[in-house]
């Protein structure tokens, strides 16, 4: 049993880690709290089931196809509605409370062009059932592809954001943005990229996510909480605790579900989020 939950969490957790990425990277460079991150996500996974259904496609070629058609449209969403709020905000506060207003309306905007679309009954296809055998404990194949992806689109952009100048970048502007510019880094073009790089991330998440379950057109709240919740326990800004964070939320999660309750398993999130708020504020792996 222990092996069992190990492993569903970790499956679980990846996809976390990889959802979180994303809202960490368009918060921590762009200032911008998008609170319509979930739709995105939910955008990938219908995008997945189409492809998959309609197409005929692997879901693996879904997700490469996902990646540029989420950076795509979140480029064109920042540049479109979210930068004039940037361009005219006289301090980072009102950017934020803007960026949650318009963000807010979107996530509204989104889900009801979902349910017009799909209804709001439970989506999904089947993919890659068959178990396998690991350390012992059976698990479906498309679980464990959705975790070996997750865990390499991650490490791909973390080797990216420590080994190349747009990773730099994008640090540079998160960490002393008001140093930055000296520099002669240009702050609204790396929170255009920030920001459609999150994109990306959430359109992937849902990709991977819609591999080995169902979701809804109004999933995208639940998970923007889920991301939120880790990104503020990894520390905003920081790429390492959130993936960490997220390892985390999926194995208590699997632990949760399996020992106690599965209904528990939100509330037992949350409980950690605020132990993590009252004894680290800051995050458990900021410095």
């Amino acid at each position: 049993m222990l092996s069992s939950t190990l492993i569903v969490g970790l499956v679980l957790g990846g996809t976390y880690a990889l959802l979180a990425l994303g809202l960490t990277i368009q918060y921590g460079v762009a200032r911008i709290m998008n609170l319509a991150y979930g739709e995105l996500v939910i955008a990938g996974a219908f995008f997945t089931m189409l492809m998959v259904t309609q197409a005929g496609l692997n879901p693996l070629v879904a997700l490469i196809l996902a990646l540029p058609l989420g950076y795509g449209f979140s480029w064109l969403l920042y540049t479109v509605v979210l930068h004039p709020l940037a361009r005219r905000s006289k301090s980072q506060g009102q950017l934020e409370v803007d960026s949650i207003l318009v963000t807010f309306g979107l996530l509204f905007l989104m889900q009801g062009l979902y349910q017009v679309n799909f209804g709001g009954n439970f989506q999904g296809y089947q993919w890659l059932q068959n178990p396998v055998n690991i350390l012992g404990t059976k698990i479906a194949g498309g679980r464990v592809i959705g975790l070996v992806f997750a865990v390499l689109i991650g490490a791909l952009l973390y080797l990216a954001m420590i080994k190349t100048r747009w990773g730099v970048n994008m640090r540079a502007v998160a960490s002393r943005p008001q140093f930055a510019a000296l520099v002669g880094i240009d702050m609204r073009k790396e929170a255009r990229m920030a920001f459609a790089t999150g994109g990306a991330l959430a359109a992937a998440g849902g990709a991977i996510l819609s591999m080995y379950q169902t979701f809804t057109a109004v999933d995208g709240t639940f998970l923007t909480m889920k991301a939120l919740v880790i990104v503020i326990m990894g520390g905003v800004g920081n790429l390492i605790g959130a993936l960490l964070s997220g390892i985390i939320i999926g194995l208590v999660e699997a632990g949760v579900s399996v020992a106690i309750d599965p209904g528990l398993t939100l509330a037992a999130t949350y409980a950690i989020f605020l132990v993590v708020l009252l004894w680290r504020p800051r995050g458990l792996f900021s410095t």
